[in-house]
């Protein structure tokens, strides 16, 4: 463990292949090349890795397609900034938590300000009832975990009940940006959970979101939303789980 309230990240990898990408993404997002810079000649990080070169450029060539590399003839191969980096993708947000958990947590947290509001009032508009079964199930599988010794599987089912509600927009984009922010939502509700009170504080929120969306109340789906989302940053800057600067 690094550091207080940093969860150590255990990831088990198939293959060579996804290693090396992982390699080189954690040193990318790590600030191990600035951007601009370019990458070590291929022999020398090869070796340094302990891969081959067919390896190293078939990892490069999958950090190119997450738009943190770029590779040009005769300047080589060199980091791009931030901003270009696919920052939905799975590992990109895998390693951000690494890296700077505490700014995945600002950026979540503004994400859901923005989405999930919306994603509430199109779901108490447009909801079917297999969508608010979807909800009711969601929350019931969070009640049942929050039972539990160690409330073993709250933060997936958590995850869960926010996934349906983004489904039961009835938008097909939200729905795919709920699957691929996964990781920024559990690196959320972990944090978020470990407050005292919050848990317990949750489920009745929660509650109030599947009874507006199954009541077809737009207003009271998207306020029920947003109070959740407030209680949460709240409990996020109060938890003992809150990643730390060091010092």
């Amino acid at each position: 463990m690094a550091s207080r309230g940093r969860t150590k990240i255990v990831v088990g990898f198939r293959t060579m292949h996804q290693r090396v990408v992982d390699e080189l993404g954690r040193r990318i997002v790590g600030g191990a090349w600035a951007p601009g810079r370019a990458l070590p000649v291929e022999d020398a990080l090869a070796t340094e890795i302990g891969v081959s070169r067919g390896a190293l450029r078939e990892a490069v060539k999958a950090l190119v397609a997450k738009g943190m590399l770029e590779v040009r003839p005769r300047t080589g191969t060199r980091v791009l900034a931030p901003e270009h980096w696919n920052h939905l993708d799975r590992d990109v947000l895998r390693w951000q938590q690494a890296g700077d958990p505490a700014a995945l947590l600002r950026d979540t947290g503004e994400l859901r300000r923005i989405v999930e509001p919306e994603a509430a009032r199109l779901a108490a508009e447009r909801a079917r009832p297999d969508d608010v079964r979807a909800l009711s199930d969601a929350l019931a599988a969070m009640e049942a975990a929050a039972a539990r010794p160690g409330r073993v599987g709250y933060v997936e089912a958590d995850i869960a009940f926010h996934r349906a509600l983004l489904d039961a927009s009835g938008n097909r984009l939200l729905g795919s940006l709920g699957r691929a922010v996964d990781i920024a939502l559990e690196h959320s509700f972990h944090v978020s959970t470990q407050t005292p009170g919050a848990v317990e504080a949750s489920l009745p929120a929660h509650r109030a979101i599947v009874d507006a969306v199954a009541a077809g109340d737009p207003a009271a789906a998207s306020a029920a939303v947003l109070s959740v989302i407030e209680a949460a940053a709240q409990e996020i800057a109060e938890s003992p789980g809150l990643p730390r600067a060091p010092g």
